[in-house]
This record gives structure tokens, sequence and C-alpha cells, in this order.
């Protein structure tokens, strides 16, 4: 655990189950190790694909796992009800928003347009100021690397500032990422951009 605080974990993943199985593992990598480091899983409260890989190894190693789900996903039987904590919305919209209040850092696993969805928004609350929480991009087998080279020709043409580098992190393995989060010290805060 992190001894500044850090202690709920809010991962962003997909939720199919027809991805390479390496994402799978990376995913499961992921739940164990943020289990036996003592950090408390938020995730979109999915049985299937990465989000319920990632859930069920953590709850195999004794770590506490907190689910937040959509009502409609509950009642077509996509929740993983084996979660300590689950919590039911009324809609995504609400899911972001108690998922965010509940987390002390984000993590992206490989998804789809919800996931980077998520990221993103989350990406622009701390650029503008909103948070100072840390996010972490798990880069497994490069697949953010498109993203990354896009994010670096709209700072090439002005429409982000250099400093957009600074609102996240990637890491190559889950191993890596659990690594940054108990090493992580919070930067001291800086002013709302104008």
């Amino acid at each position: 655990m992190n001894e500044f605080g850090i202690k709920n974990v809010c991962v962003f993943a997909a939720s199919s189950n027809a991805v390479d199985r390496i994402y799978t593992e990376a995913a499961r990598r992921l739940g164990t190790g943020l289990a036996k480091h003592g950090y408390t899983l938020v995730y979109g409260g999915g049985n299937n694909g990465l989000m319920g890989s990632m859930a069920r190894a953590a709850h195999a190693q004794g770590g506490r796992v907190v689910g937040v789900i959509p009502d409609r996903l509950r009642g077509l039987e996509l929740a993983y009800e084996g979660c300590d904590e689950l919590i039911v919305t009324a809609d995504l919209r609400r899911r972001k928003g108690v998922m965010e209040r509940r987390a002390d850092a984000f993590i992206a696993l490989p998804g789809g347009f919800g996931t980077l969805e998520e990221t993103l928004e989350i990406l622009t609350l701390r650029q503008l100021l909103f948070h100072q929480k840390p996010v972490i991009f798990l880069n497994v087998r490069g697949i953010y690397d498109g993203l990354f080279q896009f994010l670096t020709t709209l700072e090439a043409e002005r429409f982000i500032p250099l400093e957009y580098r600074r609102l996240y992190h990637a890491c190559a393995t889950p191993e890596d990422a659990v690594a940054f989060l108990d090493a992580y010290e919070p930067a001291v805060p800086e002013e709302a951009p104008e």
C-alpha cells in the first residue's frame, strides 16, 4: 500500500471475452498484484472479459473488490455478484462519478470505447486540476502506442500543451503498474489553467 494515501485503485478494462489471452493474463496479474499490495480494486462491476478475470484474481488473493455497475447491465446478468461491495447506479454517467470519487488512483487496462472514454475523462479532469490522482496506462503488447502517438501529434499541432505528458504514466506490465503506485508521491498542487 502507498504511504501517501493511495488505497482504492480504479481500473478501467474491457468486458469482452474474445480478446487474446495475453490481455486476460495481464488482467489477472494486475488483480493479484493489487490485492497482494493491499489495494482495494474499484472497477466497473462486470463478470466478463478482463474485468471479471481481474476481479476474481483479486479475490483469490484475498483482496477487496468494489464493483460499480449500471442497473441495466446488472439486469442483463453481467455483474460480478461476488464483489465485496456492488454499487448499482442508474446509468453510465453516475457509474463514472462513483468510481472517480471512490478512487485514489486509476489504471487503464486494454479496452474498447468505454475504457478509452472513461480514461480520457479522468485525464481531462486531471488536466483541469479537479484531481491530482495518478493515472496509469497498462500498455500490454504496446496496445496504447497508437494513442500515445496521436497525443504527440495533438501536441505538435498545439491542441494540447507539452505538459500533457505529466498527466499519466505508461507501464508495460502489471507488476510495473503496482510498483509505480507503491512508490508514487503526489506532486505539489498547481494552479488551475486559465
